[in-house]
């Protein structure tokens, strides 16, 4: 498969807070998916099959007379990640329990160290939807449990999960490129139980998890719920991020039609994650 190429924008802003907040959501509805805040602003990449020259016009907040905010952007193959990502990927802790980091930052004193290698995969912790569904797992019960990690990104949340007890996982990402991080980072944390594939749904047929993870988006969530649903053993637990608070309802009618019930709600900025219970 030939290498995946992205876009990388550079955006320095003044002030920081709300604006990277709000520049972040925007950016995630325009298609951007993965951001690093920085000193100055925030580096959000989208792939480039996904972009055109248009693709900030409808970016409301760059319009602002409350904010100054500049950007340059440039391609960046899959080749020249790493020297990319150095540039801007910083250690994140999770409710002082949880470090995600790469092999070239120093050793942590959490009780949980993940070295992501960086390259150009969606899971890193730095944002929203993933710092959300890293809590999750930390606030929940994990241990002797079968988990399917749909859509893995980097494979950070399997790694957790095995981290804090689950014995039997799949992580599967869609995207060539993660897939082939995930089995890198998998590893790399020198996890035992964890199953790495490149596919979508149709890989679960037949398959049953005690609990499914899935961090995606809201469009493909609505379409792959009555099919975790089917794989969903009983008393299982569902948790879904990738979306806003303002789609809760229509997430939470449809999971409501197959007998899931809302037990957990986690808001992070714009961004909400959610656990069902079956």
């Amino acid at each position: 498969m030939s290498n995946t190429i992205y876009i990388g924008y550079y955006f320095k802003v003044q002030p920081l807070q709300p604006a990277v907040e709000i520049l972040i959501a925007e950016l995630g509805y325009a298609g951007f998916e993965s951001f690093v805040e920085t000193d100055e602003g925030v580096t959000a990449y989208i792939q480039k099959e996904d972009w055109n020259a248009s693709i900030l016009d409808d970016i409301q907040i760059l319009n602002s007379e409350e904010f100054e905010i500049s950007y340059q952007f440039n391609e960046i193959e899959q080749t020249n990640w790493n020297e990319e990502w150095e540039k801007n990927f910083k250690p994140i802790v999770v409710d002082d329990l949880v470090t995600v980091r790469a092999p070239f930052h120093e050793k942590p004193k959490t009780k949980y160290d993940l070295i992501i290698e960086p390259k150009m995969s969606f899971g890193t912790g730095h944002h929203e939807t993933t710092h959300m569904m890293i809590q999750h797992i930390l606030k929940n019960d994990f241990e002797g449990k079968s988990v399917l990690d749909m859509g893995c990104g980097t494979g950070v949340l399997a790694i957790l999960a095995e981290k804090v007890g689950a014995t039997k996982l799949d992580a599967i990402d869609i995207d060539n490129w993660c897939y082939l991080n995930s089995l890198e980072n998998v590893e790399r944390n020198d996890c035992k139980n964890i199953s790495v594939y490149e596919g979508d749904v149709k890989l679960l047929d037949g398959k049953h998890y005690d609990t499914i993870i899935a961090n995606i988006n809201r469009n493909i969530l609505l379409a792959d719920i009555p099919t975790y649903v089917k794989c969903l053993n009983s008393n299982g637990e569902l948790y879904l991020s990738g979306f806003y608070e303002e789609d809760i309802p229509m997430l939470e009618d449809l999971c409501n039609k197959h007998m899931l019930k809302l037990k957990e709600t986690i808001k992070r900025g714009d961004w909400v994650s959610l656990k069902f219970i079956n």
